[in-house]
């Protein structure tokens, strides 16, 4: 059974960093993604960042290109998400998420999400 482990949430002032960490357990299938998404308050979930494992290259919502950085260790289990100059529109509760498919990571379609880490950013 895939489990996805986050960790890095946290309350900041804003203009602070946070660093997001998450790894992927109990998975047969080789990593083709990993992504994080948000869910700010009443809103929807959102896309922040994606990453291919295989060198394909990143993406990134518009809001954070510039402030957040999306990277994977060596081993490919594991994703961070380096966040910098935080703003308090940045408050939500960040999902890590996995896929194992190529064509599912061209469509931003994934197969397992983490519970969630809560990151407020508030003076």
């Amino acid at each position: 059974q895939v489990h996805l482990a986050e960790s890095g949430g946290g309350s900041v002032l804003p203009g602070g960093s946070l660093r997001l960490s998450c790894t992927a357990s109990g998975y047969k299938e080789d990593i083709h993604c990993m992504a994080w998404s948000r869910q700010r308050p009443g809103q929807e979930r959102e896309e922040v960042a994606l990453i291919y494992s295989r060198g394909v290259g990143v993406y990134y919502t518009d809001s954070v290109k510039g402030r957040f950085t999306i990277s994977q260790n060596t081993a490919k289990d594991a994703v961070y998400l380096q966040m910098n100059r935080l703003k308090p529109e940045d408050t939500a509760v960040y999902y890590c998420a996995v896929q194992f498919d190529f064509y599912s990571c061209l469509k931003h379609e994934y197969a397992n999400w983490g519970q969630g880490t809560q990151v407020t950013v508030s003076s």
